[in-house]
């Protein structure tokens, strides 16, 4: 069996393994693939280039009206092609993700905890809801029945999203310090109380299952990985890492269990993800369209991704 065949065998068993559904995959190709690249092509491109994810044309073609209706997407016209580009709202949502994705390392823990108050006015249960969902999709816990808190929640994400319910002059948002006389072990206690560890270790742990081989069978194929190889195996490595990652809390290590599998899920991605970038970017820009023609060279910010990719790797 050959490098490459082995490298064609990790990545099946990966899709396989993980949920693709058509809508979340191409949400996870225009935040990682196309927004770099101006963040619009062409639906027919968009098709050939999802197709050995194993998703159809028809598929292409309802999630990419379903995120049109949800603002993720905006369709141009033009002759007898539409083109779909991200809306500003779409943009926003990717940018803050792609700071936590993205990111080398969690910068420092100061010791204070961002405390959201939703019962402070009245308030109808199904809006409080709401809002409390959103706010445990982005890593926040629950204190108690109508308080949240986050070690390190961004203050602009957390204003952006209660503007988004409509709630900005309904809740209140404090900020907390901890004290020198709590026992490190009670903060411990406190957060499992608070956040669903033992599942989301699960899904981490997982995640590393998955990906381990194919780092191994990318190590081995060497010069045989190909670019679209090398585009699979970036693509399902951030679906499948996004997935788990913004639901993780990015808890300080100070308050986690010693052997938390989450620091060695974003050092295994960060080097798949290096190692891959180059051909994955070759594939894109053979594959996609834009308007005025090939794909753009992705921008200068795209490089900054963990840390450091290799400049000019979209380039033949």
């Amino acid at each position: 069996m050959s490098r490459a065949t082995r490298l064609d065998d990790r990545i099946g068993q990966v899709m396989d393994a993980i949920p693709l559904r058509a809508k979340s995959l191409i949400v996870t190709i225009y935040g990682d693939g196309i927004l770099p690249h101006g963040g619009s092509t062409w639906l027919g491109s968009l098709i050939r280039l999802v197709e050995p994810l194993g998703v159809s044309e028809r598929m292409v073609r309802t999630a990419v009206f379903r995120l049109t209706r949800d603002d993720w997407l905006v369709a141009t016209p033009i002759g007898r092609r539409s083109y779909y580009g991200l809306t500003p709202e779409g943009r926003r949502r990717f940018e803050r993700a792609h700071r936590r994705i993205y990111a080398l390392d969690l910068p420092p823990w100061d010791g204070g905890w961002l405390l959201v108050l939703t019962n402070a006015l009245p308030l109808e249960p199904e809006r409080r809801e709401a809002l409390r969902r959103d706010l445990l999709w982005q890593g926040f816990g629950t204190l108690a029945p109508s308080v949240l808190a986050h070690p390190g929640s961004d203050d602009d994400d957390l204003r952006q999203t209660l503007e988004s319910h409509g709630l900005a002059d309904r809740v209140v948002v404090m900020r907390a310090q901890g004290h020198a006389m709590t026992d490190p072990a009670a903060g411990v206690g406190l957060v499992q109380g608070c956040w669903d560890l033992e599942t989301l270790g699960g899904d981490y742990g997982r995640f590393l299952e998955r990906f381990r081989p194919v780092w191994r069978a990318l190590e081995a194929a060497g010069p045989d990985c190909t670019p679209t190889q090398a585009f699979l195996i970036r693509t399902l490595l951030i679906h499948d890492y996004r997935r788990v990652l913004l639901r993780d809390p990015m808890l300080p290590a100070e308050v986690l269990p010693a052997d938390w599998p989450g620091a060695a899920a974003r050092l295994l991605c960060r080097n798949i993800y290096r190692a891959t970038a180059p051909l994955a970017e070759r594939h894109i820009m053979d594959t996609l369209e834009t308007a005025d023609g090939p794909l753009p060279h992705a921008a200068r910010v795209f490089y900054d991704r963990f840390g450091g990719l290799t400049e000019g790797a979209a380039s033949p």
